[in-house]
């Protein structure tokens, strides 16, 4: 999953990036990266991020920046951090659920928008036209959970034959968890 999450943010940098002339000065590229968490919660992932940009090429600071912000649970920091971000970013990796990434969306219609597993069908929320060819502004990768919960079961069985019980736990208040 986070290698398809990198390979998909290196995509839209090299398509961003090919129409940059080689006798120009290399642009240094703004990632804004978008989480509906806090920081601490975040650190891994972020982690992994930078690393698979680095195995790349893209190394924060030489030909990449990177803006974090965070809502950190907080709905009505949302707006403010996404117009933020609209204003002085190249990109925008937004990791934070369907609404988080259809806020970003409805800001923003000339910016590369990369959803990092959404947990909701990304068509069903509107947030692309196909899966194949999602339109827009809007890329990136979704765990499709309503989709896949049956396969992951089949799978722990496999896995675990002498099971016999299992338990979900999921938050709801989180619309996409219900799935």
């Amino acid at each position: 999953m986070k290698k398809i999450f990198c390979v998909a943010l290196c995509a839209m940098l090299f398509a961003l990036c090919s129409s940059i002339e080689a006798q120009q000065r290399k642009k240094i590229f703004r990632i804004g990266y978008l989480s509906a968490a806090d920081p601490a919660t975040e650190s891994t992932r972020a982690e992994v991020f930078q690393a698979g940009l680095r195995e790349v090429g893209y190394v924060q600071g030489q030909n990449i920046t990177i803006e974090y912000r965070y809502a950190e649970g907080k709905q009505n920091r949302r707006p403010a951090l996404i117009a933020e971000l609209v204003r002085m970013v190249d990109i925008i990796v937004v990791a934070g659920g369907a609404e988080m990434v259809r806020a970003a969306k409805n800001a923003t219609k000339t910016i590369p928008i990369v959803m990092v597993g959404s947990g909701a069908d990304p068509i069903e929320a509107g947030q692309v036209e196909s899966l194949a060819r999602p339109g827009a502004n809007v890329t990136g990768i979704t765990n499709l959970e309503g989709q896949l919960g049956g396969k992951r079961l089949e799978l722990l069985k496999e896995a675990v034959p002498k099971l016999v019980r299992v338990a979900v736990l999921y938050e709801q208040s989180n619309p996409g968890a219900a799935l």
